[in-house]
């Protein structure tokens, strides 16, 4: 793994106790860094700070519902008055499901809104006060949907498209505050919930892996080596950019597999 020095850095990962954010939340604790990590479940939190503490950095968590934004806030003010102010916060919390949008309710569309838009909303506005000024990050993840439209995704490309938005205004408004704020999109990724979702036939699977123009599907640790990339030093003077992560899928693979999926969707 490339080495960076995040010694005695405080991190905050939304979403950290599963799949990517998972991964995301070990490459800062490998290099140094304090970690404290957010989650809807208990045993989940419990369960990655056990991993975390065995890098011999501080390590933290609470849950919240990044929906519930009285309960998110208290959780990181009571951590940053824990701590003292958050040198780099990830938003990773997500939720998505095939649907087509003339069979989707209101309901539906809102919960996936309300999770990947307005809660991306809610973190980072619970953390602005106690982001370290000057020379702290954000890093919200987006995905590919807000780049590709996709059958049966439309309310995770409208929620991610608002993600990428949100993180280029924000940049804007946060930068005179020596504050940067970018996205990684993340392209097909193995041994995650997402992925299983997206593709779940071994064929469609295959088929991601194919679609790749680097020939493989990614791991946790690429999205993980790019977060570390974007909040040290090297990336100094990068704020309002949204980074694909995805061996070059966006090129025409990601619209190449969607077709794919609309049709399995459509056949059920």
């Amino acid at each position: 793994m490339i080495q960076f020095d995040f010694t005695g850095q405080r991190v905050l990962v939304v979403g950290g106790t599963s799949g990517i954010n998972r991964g995301i939340a070990r490459a800062f604790a490998e290099q140094g860094a304090h970690v404290a990590v957010v989650s809807r479940s208990e045993e989940k939190v419990q369960d990655t700070l056990a991993e975390l503490s065995q890098y011999g950095t501080e390590v933290a968590g609470f849950t919240a519902d990044v929906r519930d934004y009285p309960a998110l806030a208290e959780g990181v003010k009571e951590l940053a008055e824990a701590w003292g102010s958050l040198h780099l916060v990830v938003s990773g919390a997500a939720g998505n499901f095939p649907a087509l949008g003339a069979q989707m309710s209101p309901n539906a569309f809102a919960a996936v809104v309300n999770i990947d838009l307005l809660g991306t909303y809610h973190v980072m506005r619970a953390v602005y006060p106690y982001l370290h000024r000057p020379g702290a990050c954000v890093l919200n993840i987006s995905a590919p949907q807000a780049q590709v439209p996709m059958i049966a995704q439309a309310h995770v490309c409208a929620a991610k498209a608002g993600v990428e938005m949100l993180t280029r205004s924000l940049a804007c408004e946060w930068g005179s505050e020596g504050l940067r704020v970018n996205a990684i999109i993340p392209g097909p990724i193995a041994d995650t919930e997402g992925m299983a979702r997206l593709a779940p036939t071994p064929e469609l699977m295959a088929a991601c892996a194919q679609s790749v123009p680097m020939g493989r599907l990614g791991t946790a640790q690429d999205i993980a080596n790019a977060c570390l990339m974007l909040a040290s030093p090297l990336a100094g003077f990068i704020t309002g950019a949204i980074v694909p992560v995805d061996g070059g899928w966006l090129q025409g693979g990601a619209a190449h597999v969607a077709s794919h999926f609309g049709s399995l969707i459509k056949a059920k």
